[in-house]
């Protein structure tokens, strides 16, 4: 008969698959710092001894790293999916730029309908909380508040859309954006008509996912990002032109 005896699991293996599933569903994210080894016993109810055990096994598989006298860490290795050169290269040539675009407007518009679908009540207050400090911040001005907040609320939606694949693939796509490699985002909320406009495509999104419509967040996350793109080309557009109307006028001047 194919069946074994069942062995009684190690505390430290249900500690271990905890964290690991807390990092897999992205609620631990790369560089976060983990409570005190007192508190984290404590929290779990197992002794410190099966607690050390978890941390050096969750170590050893590259999930966690200790900082000496700072504490314990989820990898940062978990929001590198690019290798640097790979990273160096989408910054230099700008076709990466809409070709990053056009995919984040695939993969986001899949999101948000998953996320009007299969996203529970409290996936939808986040994004509906994080959407309401969009508001506030946009009635400030802040140039780099608005920035964070809209790769937050992005981020919201792909956690509701609950798809880990997607979720950890598209952090790193995220990492990429904060990080200036394809454009600069602070740029956008900078100028006040597409302030306002983004602010609207933000509403309209979110207006959809509360209303549970997948095909009316999908098609507002799409014309969100069709706009961003259409954005970022007529400035490249007008760099150029400028460019160009000033070797001009050196031209002329020399005379």
């Amino acid at each position: 008969m194919p069946f074994r005896p069942v062995a009684q699991e190690k505390l430290s293996h249900a500690v271990v698959g905890q964290i690991e599933q807390l990092i897999l569903r992205g609620i631990l994210r790369p560089g976060e710092r983990l409570p005190s080894e007192r508190e984290l016993a404590e929290r779990f109810s197992v002794s410190r001894p099966s607690l050390r055990d978890a941390i050096s096994q969750l170590q050893a598989s590259g999930l966690l790293s200790a900082k000496p006298g700072a504490g314990i860490y989820v990898a940062e290795v978990l929001g590198s999916a690019f290798a640097p050169a790979l990273v160096e290269l989408f910054a230099r040539h700008d076709e990466a730029v809409f070709d990053y675009l056009s995919f984040r407007s695939d993969m986001e518009g899949l999101a948000a309908m998953r996320a009007a679908r299969l996203g529970s009540d409290t996936d939808l207050a986040v994004i509906q909380t994080i959407f309401e400090k969009m508001e506030k911040s946009h009635a400030k001005r802040d140039a780099h508040e608005e920035a964070q907040l809209d790769a937050q609320f992005h981020m919201a939606i792909i956690e509701a859309s609950h798809n880990v694949v997607m979720l950890h693939m598209m952090r790193s796509m995220y990492d990429l954006l904060r990080s200036g490699v394809f454009y600069n985002r602070q740029m956008m909320f900078k100028q006040s008509t597409s302030r306002e406009a983004l602010l609207e495509q933000h509403r309209a999104i979110n207006s959809a996912l509360q209303a549970r419509d997948p095909s009316a967040a999908q098609a507002a996350v799409e014309a969100h990002l069709n706009y961003v793109a259409a954005a970022l080309s007529d400035q490249q557009k007008a760099e150029r032109n400028e460019g160009i109307a000033l070797q001009r006028l050196q031209h002329e001047t020399k005379g």
